[in-house]
């Protein structure tokens, strides 16, 4: 990792720098991504399996695409007893979050005969993408169904890459039927989120479709954006550990690492006030880089993306977290609710130094698709909210509409539309 002093020009290099991992700036994916897309639409389930049999080297027909409860039988058979009771305890921790995100449609009634208010509906279809490539993620399984469950979603469809041999990974199988989903289908990548926009004889289209993936998935979301919904696109995972000279070393090296492992285009950032802590955590790191199992992936990483900035104060330390809006933060501090108060940009925030990120990941409730490459600064994470859409309703009774219509009458006429003034002139006419 790199240790640079933190000043107004390290700090623009090093956003520059991040943005370069953002899947905008990958537009020689696009128009590969674009014609698998508008394949799948145009020629639906045939190109579908053409498409997994190319990538995934998956022989699949009609029949055998969608996952069946025999499979799902025989991942349960297959997966370890103590893992399942893991995943149930964490599934507990996720879904009580989630119900406390939940709204209700509301009404608010006046005297003068007004009823205004809000409609909360669920979305009726939603399809989960998991991805299966370099990692499989059960985790991920549980953090887009569970709040779509919770929203009351009419019907959740998942799709995720098989094997050569066509089989889905048994855990993930397990962590969609122990959070509910209603169908899973063994197709992965673009093609995976193209069929869920447009519908195939086999794959139903659905409303909205979540999940994280790779490049080619991130740009086939952001193709079909519009004719569906979508959660984010998401970019690389990234973790940025504030501390100061309070902090313990080995422990911060070791969060650092544990997303670096995610890819190579991962990011890992220190952020601290004590250049002894920074050269300290730098000796950790290269300790524990050389016992880890991704040791490739994890040093591509940390050459390419992994920073130790030395601020002058706690001030500018903020002014940094603040500019890169790290999908993890970490603060580790003397007083880390104090420093907490004035983040204004992050996907999720741990606090103290047994708080460590994948805690987030994997068991104590908030959601763990979070915003990447700075969209922090203007998304949420996934919640409940991503499930459900709202509709006003508006009722007035004469009484109430006619101390006002004049004013509505004016203010339409200003804009010069005569027709919406005429719509409410019309009710008082002599």
């Amino acid at each position: 990792m790199r240790k640079v002093k933190l000043t107004e020009e390290t700090k623009k290099n090093i956003l520059n720098d991040l943005l370069k991992r953002s899947p905008n700036n990958y537009g020689s994916y696009v128009e590969v991504v674009q014609e698998i897309v508008e394949n799948v639409a145009n020629n639906g389930d045939d190109a579908v399996l053409a498409y997994t049999e190319k990538f995934d080297h998956a022989k699949l027909t009609p029949d055998s695409m969608q996952v069946t409860q025999a499979e799902i039988d025989a991942a349960y058979a297959e997966i370890e007893p103590g893992l399942l009771e893991v995943i149930r305890k964490a599934l507990v921790n996720i879904r009580e979050y989630h119900e406390k995100q939940k709204q209700y449609s509301w009404f608010d009634s006046k005297p003068d005969g007004t009823i205004l208010g809000q409609k909360v509906t669920a979305l009726s279809k939603v399809g989960v993408y998991v991805p299966g490539g370099k990692a499989v993620y059960p985790s991920s399984v549980l953090m887009n169904i569970v709040p779509a469950k919770v929203a009351g979603v009419g019907s959740i469809i998942m799709t995720t890459p098989c094997n050569a041999e066509g089989k889905v990974c048994s855990t993930t199988l397990v962590a969609a039927c122990e959070a509910g989903v209603d169908a899973i289908y063994k197709v992965g990548g673009a093609q995976a989120i193209a069929a869920l926009a447009y519908g195939t004889k086999t794959i139903p289209a659905v409303d909205k479709i979540v999940g994280p993936g790779n490049i080619f998935v991130a740009l086939a979301k952001k193709a079909v954006n519009g004719f569906v919904g979508i959660d984010s696109i998401a970019g690389p995972s990234e973790i940025l550990v504030l501390a100061d000279e309070t902090a313990n070393p080995r422990y911060v090296a070791a969060d650092l690492l544990s997303q670096a492992e995610h890819d190579e285009l991962a990011s890992a950032i220190l952020v601290t006030t004590s250049e002894a802590l920074a050269d300290q955590v730098s000796v950790e790191v290269d300790k524990f880089v050389e016992q880890l199992s991704r040791k490739e992936i994890i040093t591509k990483s940390l050459e390419n993306f992994g920073y130790m900035l030395v601020a002058e104060s706690m001030e500018d330390a903020l002014d940094a977290v603040n500019q890169i809006a790290s999908e993890h933060l970490e603060i580790v501090t003397k007083n880390p609710f104090d420093v907490m108060t004035k983040v204004q940009n992050a996907g999720a925030i741990f606090l103290g130094e047994y708080s460590s990120e994948p805690l987030g990941d994997y068991f104590a409730g908030p959601n763990h698709v979070l915003p990447t490459n700075g969209t922090a600064k203007f998304f949420s994470p996934l919640s409940v909210d991503d499930f459900i859409k709202k509709s006003s309703i508006i009722y007035y009774s004469k009484e109430a509409l006619e101390p006002i219509h004049k004013d509505i009458i004016a203010f339409a006429e200003s804009e010069q539309l005569t027709a919406h003034a005429n719509s409410i002139r019309v009710r008082f006419e002599e």
